[in-house]
């Protein structure tokens, strides 16, 4: 593949990221916490370090993340039940709200720019999905 097309597809891609993690700025959130947050709320209790090599966080910053919600009432630390000295993070009820209205607000624009576009765009954007989701775990598995 050329590399014009490469920097083209990367650019995109660093578009619509920025554009959407705008949505978490409105609960507050940076988008590592909203990242965070939704990790939380769909794995449920999960380790630090399980959460840390998922999202490719060093642990003192996660740590500091972790903490920054927790005193905000979105997550809470519990005792890894296989290992005392480790713990796990599990979503609030106040966290699981926070997330719902991230999501929500997520997918309403997703949807109304995903309307704007002609029907034929529509359809090439909707096939295009799996290979996304493809390049996507790709990147997070080699890290960049």
């Amino acid at each position: 593949m050329d590399e014009e097309l490469m920097t083209r597809l990367r650019r995109a891609v660093s578009r619509i990221s920025r554009q959407l993690n705008d949505s978490a700025s409105d609960e507050g959130l940076t988008p590592s916490e909203a990242t965070i947050l939704g990790v939380v709320a769909r794995s449920g209790p999960v380790s630090l370090p399980e959460l840390a090599r998922g999202e490719g966080l060093n642990p003192t910053m996660l740590s500091r993340i972790v903490g920054k919600m927790d005193r905000a009432g979105l997550i809470t630390r519990l005792r890894d039940p296989s290992d005392r000295r480790s713990a796990q993070v599990s979503v609030t009820e106040h966290g699981r709200k926070v997330e719902a209205r991230i999501r929500a607000g997520r997918a309403a624009a997703v949807a109304r720019t995903v309307q704007a576009l002609s029907d034929e765009q529509q359809r090439e954007l909707t096939q295009a999905v799996p290979a996304l989701e493809a390049f996507a775990e790709h990147l997070r598995q080699s890290k960049l």
